[in-house]
């Protein structure tokens, strides 16, 4: 068992100081003052005074057998390792393909989200990649969802993208409605995860679906939406629409050059255009990557996503803009935690999942990650890594 005393907890919303109780996998007690006196119990105690205690952070969108390979074979970047994903507060992962749906393969990113299960975390997958139709482990969308229990939606789909299958709105639709009644008849979210690129088509295809059929704008979560300006302020239309936005923590300085608005700056826009927080979540694109393409859409430069930029894309927006830490905190934990129905994850509650994140009130650095009752980092050091670190 593990007592942690003292700590400033937000379960993402602010409940004040408490001690919370771990047992096992779960949280068994929160509490203004806990005291075990038993001789009969062995409890290790954390003294969390002057610290923040976040749930376990939700990172919706990792390409975990690594991603890429726009610049040919030597640009396929590698796989993720657990101490990188520990170490940025991550306990809770969802894989997924990108671009290269051909040398990477489903089976690979299950056997991969298995493998990094094993070693301490909770994992998910989407299935499919860009392409539509889409490559599924199974015999369509519809089995993988029912019959497969870490796959819990399609993706990430390209729309608006020059590496995109350019897919019609009724192929889009289809999916859409397959993912739908797949998440339906299994307990899942069944969100279809798309990319979204620079094309000016934006937002379009999505729009005309939700306009023109009965699938409600909720069953979409389209990503990089901070990627430019243009795609940024179509997003918040789409928004108060009642639609998801993923905003992407991983960026390049191209984009940034090119007007991006950053994550942390777009928070900030969110909350003065009176749109709710839990429409949102962040994500780092981790292992993931970062190409950069000149306007005749070559690829002039490649750099890899580092899912160190989620927290810190979730510290700038406190400093630098002034947003609620609470607000902050919830987009990468309960709200992609809501949005993708997972069960125990994204909040401080009694019988929820010990995953936790301890981090200084002051320099917001992380100090201790807790994932399902087992440290993964302990004071500042990784002290559970991965099978071949």
């Amino acid at each position: 068992m593990i007592l942690i005393k003292n700590g400033n907890v937000y379960s993402p919303k602010f409940i004040g100081k408490k001690d919370i109780l771990i047992a096992g996998l779960k949280i068994i007690a929160i509490e203004d003052s806990i005291e075990i006196n038993s001789s009969d119990i062995s409890i290790e105690t954390y003294d969390a005074k002057g610290k923040n205690i976040y749930p376990g952070f939700v990172d919706a969108h990792v390409h975990i057998t690594g991603g890429g390979g726009e610049g040919s074979y030597k640009t396929r970047t590698p796989e993720i390792v657990l101490s990188d994903i520990v170490s940025a507060g991550v306990t809770t992962i969802v894989g997924c393909l990108g671009t290269d749906g051909i040398t990477r393969t489903m089976t690979n990113l299950l056997a991969k989200a298995y493998g990094l299960s094993e070693e301490g975390i909770s994992t998910y997958v989407y299935t499919g990649s860009y392409q539509i139709p889409v490559k599924t482990l199974t015999e369509n969308i519809l089995s993988d969802l029912v019959l497969i229990e870490k796959i819990i939606g399609v993706g990430e789909v390209a729309l608006a993208d020059h590496r995109s299958s350019a897919p019609s709105i009724a192929e889009v639709r289809r999916l859409a409605a397959d993912a739908r009644v797949g998440g339906m008849l299994s307990g899942k979210a069944g969100i279809v995860n798309v990319h979204m690129g620079d094309s000016d088509e934006l937002l379009y295809i999505i729009e005309e679906i939700v306009k023109k059929s009965d699938i409600p704008i909720t069953q979409f979560l389209p990503t990089h939406i901070n990627r430019n300006k243009k795609l940024f302020e179509a997003g918040i239309n789409y928004a108060k629409k009642g639609g998801y936005l993923d905003f992407t923590t991983s960026t390049t300085k191209q984009f940034l050059e090119d007007g991006e608005v950053s994550c942390a700056k777009a928070l900030k826009r969110i909350i003065d255009e009176n749109i709710d927080i839990s429409q949102i979540t962040m994500t780092s694109d981790g292992q993931g990557s970062l190409p950069q393409f000149d306007k005749n859409n070559q690829l002039i430069g490649l750099k890899i996503g580092k899912q160190e930029s989620l927290y810190r894309a979730v510290v700038d927006a406190v400093n630098k803009y002034n947003v609620p830490l609470e607000d902050a905190i919830s987009t990468i934990t309960a709200n992609p935690a809501t949005i993708l129905k997972l069960k125990n994850k994204g909040f401080i509650k009694l019988n929820y999942d010990a995953d936790l994140v301890i981090a200084d009130q002051n320099s917001f650095k992380i100090e201790s990650v807790i994932a399902k009752g087992i440290y993964m980092v302990k004071n500042n050091e990784v002290v559970k890594k991965g099978t071949f670190e």
